[in-house]
């Protein structure tokens, strides 16, 4: 028998009368650099609450052993299940069932022919049997400025980096 889990109470119905960012839900994941004292290479990830706990490892491709995950990875099922989520708020206030909804995230890690530094490149596929294209465009693209994910790819993300006291 499997457990019951509760839909987020969450909505766009909802009225927000603000002119901050309000926080919903904060965590913290610390990465410590391991054998190799290097975070992608021999790293080790773990949330505050310790719930996420896992090794992390450069992939084969860029020369490493692969037997953990890696950024990247995580980035994709991060960006994956949030715009999932968006999609599937947005199909159920549009009176559709998004149970055969389905989302792959592929994730590119590559050099910026600009400066030579790194870049992400992002590709979503949603998988929505039987669904007309014509009714799926605009809840995508409702999806799309919904999930913060999306809006970090699209507007930045405002970030701060600080050395601890």
């Amino acid at each position: 028998m499997t457990e019951e889990i509760r839909l987020p109470d969450l909505s766009t119905a909802k009225d927000f009368d603000g002119d901050a960012f309000a926080p919903l839900y904060t965590t913290t994941v610390t990465v410590s650099g391991g054998i190799a004292s290097h975070g992608r290479a021999s790293g080790r990830a773990r949330s505050a609450d310790g719930v996420l706990d896992l090794d992390l490892r450069m992939p084969a491709e860029l020369g490493g052993d692969g037997r953990g995950t890696n950024p990247e990875q995580l980035f994709a099922a991060g960006f994956a299940a949030c715009f999932h989520g968006a999609l599937s708020l947005v199909a159920r206030q549009a009176g559709l069932d998004p149970a055969p909804i389905s989302v792959d995230a592929t994730v590119a890690f590559g050099r910026d022919p600009g400066d030579g530094g790194y870049l992400l490149r992002v590709d979503l596929v949603v998988d929505w049997p039987d669904i007309d294209r014509e009714l799926a465009a605009p809840l995508l693209e409702t999806a799309d400025s919904l999930c913060p994910y999306a809006r970090m790819a699209w507007e930045g993300t405002p970030t701060t980096i600080t050395l601890a006291p």
